[in-house]
């Protein structure tokens, strides 16, 4: 069994900063890549950003340059430092974890951004 458990979520105003972590732990072997998603009332769950076991990052351009993810391959973590948040980064935030053919997900943080 796998589980991924995320911290992190709150509420911020517009230009604030929050940081997301997310841990893996259970049965869960050769994890490749991790990374966080979202979801906005009303839409689909989108990428936000991935990042690869060997460190190489990939966001989605509307939180390029605000947002960061880094990892730690020893503790199977993953974290996302946001930065310069605004009104539309509000959405419940998902950790996804791909271990060998496997798709994990965490139960989602809630990201409030409101003044």
């Amino acid at each position: 069994q796998v589980q991924l458990v995320e911290s992190g979520g709150g509420l911020v105003q517009p230009g604030g900063s929050l940081r997301l972590s997310c841990a893996a732990s259970g049965s869960i072997f050769s994890i490749a890549s991790m990374g966080w998603y979202r979801q906005a009332p009303g839409k689909q769950r989108e990428l936000v950003a991935t990042i690869t076991s060997g460190g190489s990052t990939n966001y989605v351009d509307s939180v390029k340059g605000r947002f960061t993810i880094s990892r730690d391959n020893t503790k199977n973590t993953v974290s996302l430092q946001m930065n310069s948040l605004k009104l539309e980064d509000t959405a419940m935030y998902y950790c996804r974890v791909q271990a060998a053919i496997f798709i994990h997900w965490g139960q989602g943080t809630q990201v409030t951004v409101s003044s």
